[in-house]
């Protein structure tokens, strides 16, 4: 009974039940005014037929009086399927006819008779059954009555085998709704059971848990599709909270540190204006590593949170490219680094500027960072190239690269895949380009370059310049 409950408080149910009653009410009026319909018609066919039996009875009566009229009436009653006939003179005495016994009154009347009548046959002896009629009573000059009617026999055996044909179609029809509803429900509510279970585990603090899918493609198995991803990206969600809160506590613990050391080394021993200016100039610095690395952090959550696209415009990459070269090349030759630039396409792609700017230098200065540290001839190259309906802005070194198996591991926030941390950084630099590739519906890939690094941001190409 409870299933029977929880099965009708689903609205898929509560629609099914309410489309079964219209159903039931619609074919009920359709089977009483089908059977109606049927009667009428056929008894709008008797009385026509009534009518014209008169009219021929009269004949009869104008080529042979009373004798040639009682002659016709018993010819015809004796036919097989005939019609009810019954003459009586003025007193009311039965003078012809093929009927047993009427009902009281009848013969009194004079035309149509408003209402089927009651009668008995001849020839049913013991057994004798009442049947019902229509009939019309004439009057003749000389007082004479003639009775002339059909059995309803048949209209009402039309009306009983139509109705038992349509209620059975009703029946058999309403037993496979009744049929389909409780087991589709039944399904339904198996479905949502299950649903409900995985959903209690999941708010139970499994986090990688998932709704089933059956497989099916209907709308739960959408839903629960749906549902998994958002609990996927929730997953990865809470997966990054945590990895930032371990790296935050751990990246950030040495700059404040630094700072809380350089502050009391200036208290305890500090004597000069120099020493003072050199202990604040490390404070600032240490100062401005912090906030380059919150604005790391807030930049890339704005990005994974839905970054405003109204600021993306159509700009070739080439203009970036160069850019970027002309700014590094200075710092990379001090580095002892040989930047290249290679072709640079010229095809548009609707991009925000400064973050697309920011992240090429990112991707530069790191190979810069990593390459000049390996015992031969160091090459950076920065090249955008076009591929099919794709622009690719590619930075490529020979320096130490990055293990395959880390490549990954490597755009998470605060990884920094160099133990000793002697270079300068946060290990958000791909972490933000991976972020500023989503907004702009592209890609961030590492390769081996065999030896050093390839990394590439993949764009759409836009429209081209015309």
């Amino acid at each position: 009974m409870s299933r029977f409950s929880a099965m009708m408080k689903m609205t898929a149910v509560r629609l099914s039940a309410l489309y079964l009653l219209l159903f039931t009410v619609c074919a009920l009026g359709l089977v009483f005014y089908m059977t109606s319909l049927s009667v009428r018609l056929l008894t709008t066919q008797t009385e026509t037929a009534v009518n014209e039996e008169i009219e021929s009875i009269g004949q009869s009566y104008e080529r042979g009086g009373i004798a040639g009229l009682v002659r016709s009436i018993d010819r015809r009653g004796r036919q097989p399927g005939a019609y009810l006939y019954l003459v009586t003179d003025p007193a009311g005495r039965i003078v012809a006819g093929n009927v047993q016994s009427i009902e009281i009154g009848v013969l009194q009347t004079e035309g149509w008779i408003e209402r089927p009548i009651t009668y008995e046959r001849y020839g049913e002896g013991n057994e004798a059954k009442t049947h019902t009629a229509i009939a019309r009573v004439i009057v003749m000059p000389n007082g004479i009555r003639v009775m002339v009617g059909r059995d309803l026999g048949e209209p009402e055996q039309v009306r009983l085998v139509v109705r038992r044909a349509l209620m059975a179609a009703l029946g058999t029809m309403g037993i496979g709704a009744f049929l389909i509803w409780f087991f589709v429900g039944r399904r339904a509510l198996q479905r949502i059971d299950k649903v409900s279970v995985a959903s209690q585990r999941i708010m139970g603090g499994d986090l990688a848990g998932r709704l089933p899918v059956s497989g099916s493609g209907d709308e739960f198995d959408r839903l629960s599709e749906n549902l998994n991803g958002m609990l996927a990206r929730i997953q990865e969600l809470n997966e990054g909270v945590r990895h930032v809160s371990d790296n935050i506590a751990h990246d950030l613990k040495t700059p404040l540190t630094r700072m809380h050391n350089r502050a009391e080394s200036a208290l305890a021993s500090a004597r000069t204006t120099k020493q003072w200016r050199a202990a604040m100039e490390g404070m600032i610095s240490d100062s401005d590593q912090l906030i380059r690395t919150f604005n790391a952090i807030l930049m890339i959550s704005r990005l994974e949170s839905g970054y405003s696209t109204e600021a993306l415009e159509q700009i070739p990459l080439s203009v970036i490219a160069e850019d970027v070269f002309e700014l590094y090349e200075p710092s990379a030759e001090e580095a002892g680094v040989q930047l290249l630039l290679g072709p640079v396409d010229a095809t548009p792609v609707r991009a925000n500027r400064e973050l697309v700017a920011q992240t090429v230098s990112n991707l530069v200065d790191n190979a810069i960072k990593y390459a000049s540290g390996v015992d031969r001839p160091v090459e950076v190259s920065l090249s955008v190239v076009r591929a099919d309906e794709k622009v690719k802005v590619i930075v490529a070194d020979n320096g130490t690269g990055i293990p395959a198996d880390q490549m990954e591991r490597a755009t998470e926030r605060f990884v920094r895949l160099e133990e000793s941390r002697s270079q300068p950084g946060s290990g958000l630099g791909l972490s933000l380009a991976k972020a500023v590739m989503k907004l702009h519906g592209g890609s961030l890939e590492l390769a081996d370059n065999a030896p050093g690094l390839r990394a590439v941001l993949t764009f759409p190409a836009g429209e081209e310049s015309g």
